[in-house]
């Protein structure tokens, strides 16, 4: 009896039958179902005829639900039986991620073999709590000359490189995933073709994937896939920063993931606004990159989102939001891809909000002399290129010119440096004749 009673005990909160809805509408971007009771973001499982598609519910009227699909919705019909599956996707996490690509489930893709996972953690997550987010007070090096001197970036910043296409993104990125020294570097392909996945690990990161997590959703997946994608790839930093380590985050491009979310957002009914991009993009837009930080008792993440900007237009809507969100921006210029300069960093136009409290003052006065002189060679740059200047007639103009070759040989690089922090700063100030002017005060 006492068997009995326990054992009724123990089931008599849960269910004993598997209960599921029946599919009612379809149409490509979306499946209308009923007959469960379900949250938003809840995972289901839709049995058809040809194999199970997994979706996220993503509205709900009544006793009816609207579910945006994974994957494709061919051969699927009414009638089919929709499943319960998980309470909200969620990753599996552990260090046997690093050195791997997988897809936003957490899969290999890589052909190298299981994976083994020591927990899950939920993909959709909240921000680091003001209050316990810890002062930006470290410098975080790329081995990037122009970046590290002139644009300097903290632990746990958040900054954004924003350029058209062909510019140089891709090999940007991969001069800071390979020179960054952190112990973890997670990087988010999201929305690119599926050629570009190998061709980024054998051409810009050289084929090495040491202490390196890429997480791959290419523009052949479903918007949904896409989206999930770089939520999925910061869930995977969120783990190794909760464990104490110093992470770099790299995502390639916020642009694509607000597309998919566009895609997402107006199959639900939501109005278009500027550029046809629903509400639902720019209340996105923080949810993720605002994850990204230094939290205290723990690690940091810092994190570059790449920003395709359409016609080199950095008024687009979701450029500026970005640039409203991160704490500093990277502007690739492609009149500097056309002189060929690389990596082709417009200097004017970049900020590091971080920069100042990272630096001390010979770095800031040297910084802002380059900054000005970069200025008069851009504004005076047709009348030396016709012959209308004279030699003579501006001090500060002749220096610019004079200098104008050593700037360029410092800004363009090929590779990252190897050289310390400190050894690139006085190297500019070598070049911008600042050692001297400090003896001759002397």
């Amino acid at each position: 009896m006492s068997t009995l009673l326990s054992m009724r005990e123990k089931f008599k909160n849960r269910p004993l039958s598997v209960t599921f809805g029946f599919v009612r509408k379809i149409s490509p971007t979306q499946i209308e179902g009923s007959g469960l009771k379900v949250g938003i973001g809840d995972m289901v499982r839709i049995d058809g005829a040809k194999a199970p598609t997994l979706g996220i519910i993503s509205a709900l009227e009544g006793d009816r639900f609207v579910i945006t699909p994974l994957g494709f919705v061919d051969g699927l019909k009414t009638g089919d039986p929709i499943y319960c599956v998980d309470g909200g996707m969620s990753i599996g996490v552990s260090r046997s991620l690093l050195g791997r690509v997988i897809n936003p489930f957490g899969a290999p893709i890589d052909g190298r073999g299981d994976i083994r996972y020591e927990s899950w953690r939920p993909i959709m997550n909240s921000p680091i709590e003001p209050m316990k987010r810890s002062p930006i007070s470290s410098t975080f090096l790329t081995r990037v000359r122009s970046i590290d001197t002139m644009l300097t970036t903290g632990k746990g910043q958040k900054v954004g490189i924003f350029a058209g296409s062909g510019v140089g993104k891709s090999t940007l990125m991969g001069m800071i995933v390979r020179g960054s020294d952190v112990p973890v570097k997670v990087v988010a392909l999201i929305g690119e073709r599926g050629r570009e996945i190998p061709e980024f690990i054998a051409d810009s990161l050289g084929g090495d994937l040491t202490n390196t997590v890429i997480v791959a959703a290419t523009s052949d997946d479903s918007p949904l896939l896409r989206k999930f994608g770089a939520f999925a790839a910061m869930s995977i930093a969120e783990y190794f920063k909760d464990a104490g380590f110093d992470v770099l985050f790299m995502m390639d491009s916020i642009t694509r993931f607000a597309m998919a979310q566009r895609e997402i957002g107006l199959s639900l009914g939501e109005p278009p606004t500027s550029k046809g991009y629903p509400p639902s993009v720019f209340r996105l837009l923080p949810q993720l990159m605002e994850r990204a930080g230094s939290e205290r008792e723990k690690g940091s993440i810092t994190a570059f989102f790449t920003v395709l900007v359409e016609g080199d237009d950095l008024s687009d809507p979701i450029a500026d939001q970005a640039r409203s969100i991160l704490d500093g921006h990277i502007v690739l210029s492609r009149r500097l891809t056309e002189l060929g300069l690389y990596p082709p960093i417009d200097i004017l136009s970049s900020n590091s909000r971080l920069m100042q409290p990272l630096i001390d003052d010979d770095h800031r006065e040297c910084a802002r002399l380059l900054r000005r002189l970069l200025a008069l060679l851009r504004d005076n740059e047709v009348l030396v290129r016709i012959g209308a200047y004279t030699a003579g007639s501006d001090r500060e103009l002749d220096s610019a010119l004079r200098r104008k070759e050593a700037i360029e040989r410092f800004m363009s690089q090929e590779a990252p440096d190897e050289r310390s922090f400190d050894e690139c700063v006085e190297e500019l100030e070598i070049i911008l004749g600042m050692k001297e002017q400090k003896r001759g005060s002397q």
